[in-house]
This record gives structure tokens, C-alpha cells and sequence, in this order.
């Protein structure tokens, strides 16, 4: 889950800025092939492991954003997504809501044996509205379009809301030597629903709800381990998720 960006020393955007979009556009040329269908073991649980980032350029409303999100079908040794996501960051004056626009990649595996992945290429826009009450429940509301190439379909587009909630359970709120409870839940629904070569997908594409503890390793870092169910058309699975947030 995403952790409220915050502002940080930076006395050099320009350089950081291009060694960010050098990794990104290497990654959206990275090739890939169309990936075939294989039951998914749907009782089998998942995990995620994850790194979100976030930095903010001094006296400045600019900034950086991404996360890099290896997804697996089991525990760890087989791959369901390998993503890479970062955008340039805009916090709007005088309101508590940070606007993104960026890029990402997307490497998917097949379920099983198979060592057969296809990509995927994105571009995406999203806006972050913060609500606090009191330092004891923190909300964020995602709104996120995205753009996609996905290999062997179609052109297609998708809308993302989400619901975050930090609950503080010892009265330090998502700081330094904190304990919170981190809650979200995300729909995402299609926007076209034919995706070539005959083939259509459903308007309700995934839901995701998660539950977790969280902890304040530093001022400006938080650890989160909790369980996520993914549920789309087919069914629900199960996750674990490790998740690492940091802003500098």
C-alpha cells in the first residue's frame, strides 16, 4: 500500500530524473511474447514482495514516485508478474492531493511449469486525495486511468479506485517506531471490452482487499507484511504481501 508522500532533501532533481527515465524507457522496450492460457491453481497461496518509493525535490512541488512489485504464484520460485512502474509526482498548492503521471512494465508468467511470459507496456494518470483524522486514521483515495499494450490483444484502457486506510494502534501514527493497521480495498474495471481476434473481456476486470500490520522503521520508512485477496471473473486467490515503503 501506498505510504503519504512526504517532502525530502534533494539539492539535484535534474540528474535523478534522468536516471529514472532511462531505467523506465529501458524497461518498456524489453521484449515480450504472447503467453498461453494455463489453469490457475486457484487454493494455492501467492506472494508478492514489494518496494514503493517516493522522493520530493526541495522548495518544489515536483517529485518521484514508483515501485518495483515481483508477484508470484506460490511462495517464490514461480512467477506470475515482474513490475516496474515510476512517475514524475505534482503536489497541488493548498490542497491535500498529489497528482502522478508516469510508465511501467509489466512481465507475466504462466502459471506452472511453463517459462513462457508475455509484457505488457503502460501509461498511466492518477490523482492521491489525503484525508487525516486526528494521528489516529489516515485515508487515501486513488484514483488511477491507465493505458495499456498488452502483447497479442488490442489497444485497451482501464479505471482504478482505491481505498486506503492506516489505522494507528499506539498512538505514533505511521512514524518512527510505530504500529498501525493498513487496510485497502481496489476495483478496476475495463474499458474496452474487445481485445482482438474475437476475444472480449468482462467490464469488472479485479478486485483487490488486503489487511495488514505496519510498522515505522524510520521517519520516513515503513515495513507492512499482511494477506490480499485478488478476485476476478474466474475467481479469488490468495496472497501474501511483504511490502517496503520509503521516501528520501
Amino acid at each position: 500500500m501506498t505510504s503519504p508522500p512526504a517532502s525530502c532533501a534533494s539539492s539535484d532533481p535534474v540528474p535523478r530524473v534522468l536516471i529514472v527515465a532511462l531505467v523506465l524507457a529501458g524497461a518498456l522496450l524489453l521484449p515480450g511474447a504472447a503467453l498461453a492460457q494455463t489453469p490457475v491453481d486457484r487454493d494455492q497461496l501467492g506472494a508478492w514482495y514489494m518496494l514503493f518509493w517516493s522522493t520530493r525535490f526541495d522548495d518544489t512541488p515536483l517529485g518521484l514516485q514508483g515501485d518495483v512489485q515481483h508477484r508470484n504464484w506460490n511462495m517464490g520460485t514461480d512467477l506470475e508478474q515482474l513490475l516496474i512502474r515510476g512517475g514524475l509526482t505534482y503536489q497541488l498548492p493548498a490542497a491535500p492531493v498529489l497528482v502522478t503521471g508516469g510508465v511501467a512494465h509489466i512481465t507475466s508468467g504462466a502459471f506452472g511449469v511453463s517459462d513462457e511470459t508475455s509484457a505488457e507496456r503502460r501509461v498511466y494518470q492518477e490523482a492521491l486525495v489525503r484525508q487525516a483524522f486526528g494521528r489516529v486514521v489516515f485515508l487515501r483515495h486513488r484514483y488511477r486511468y491507465e493505458q495499456r499494450w498488452v502483447d497479442g490483444q488490442d489497444f485497451r484502457t482501464r479505471f482504478r479506485y482505491a481505498l486506503f486506510g492506516d489505522v494507528a494502534l499506539n498512538g505514533r501514527g505511521t512514524g518512527n517506531g510505530s504500529v498501525y493497521l493498513a487496510l485497502y480495498n481496489e476495483v478496476f474495471v475495463n474499458g474496452e471490452l474487445e481485445i482482438g481476434q474475437g476475444r472480449t473481456v468482462e467490464r469488472f476486470d479485479r478486485n483487490r482487499f488486503y489487511t495488514a500490520l505496519g510498522f515505522g522503521i524510520s521517519d520516513g520508512s515503513q515495513l507492512q507484511a499482511g494477506y490480499m485477496i485478488q478476485t476476478v471473473p474466474g475467481g479469488s486467490k490468495g496472497q501474501i504481501q511483504v511490502s517496503l515503503h520509503t521516501r528520501f
